[in-house]
């Protein structure tokens, strides 16, 4: 390691700024695509925030980062309704599929319900704890405006 140069705990910004300046390299590296994000939200009448999920597009595909909903509003619809709407923005950003990982089996049945389809899974070994943990990578392709 350079001389000098110590490791230690980082905070919330840090990682922001090692993203963007990944981000950076890879712009200037790598042929590039619509890069950006949004965010989907769910609110009842008097604006609390229930349900919502988080996008990051990059080469072509849209990453579903996060999607929640609140426990007293599961099996309502929401989860689907944020789904569809998150692949029809992906679609208009150009996107030609959306992937996603779950460590929850209710949500990987959801996504496959959705059409998305297992490509990759990490799971514990005996003596690795909790033995029983998977993630599930899942992917959807999209069709594009000219496909519908």
């Amino acid at each position: 390691m350079a001389d000098g140069i110590t490791i230690s705990e980082g905070t919330d910004e840090d990682a922001a700024f090692i993203e963007s300046r990944l981000l950076d390299a890879l712009r200037r590296a790598l042929p590039q695509s619509v890069n950006t994000g949004f965010v989907l939200c769910a609110r009842t009448r008097d604006a609390d925030l229930v349900a919502g999920l988080s996008v990051s597009t990059s080469y072509g595909w849209a990453v579903v980062k996060t999607l929640w909903v609140a426990d007293g509003f599961r099996g309502a619809g929401l989860a689907r309704a944020l789904m569809r709407e998150a692949e029809e923005r992906a679609v208009a950003l150009g996107c030609h599929g959306v992937w996603l990982d779950t460590s929850n089996p209710v949500a990987r049945t959801l996504y496959e319900s959705l059409g998305y389809e297992v490509f990759g899974e990490l799971a514990n070994g005996p003596g690795q704890e909790p033995s029983t943990h998977r993630r599930w990578f899942l992917k959807k392709l999209l069709a594009g405006p000219a496909d519908r």
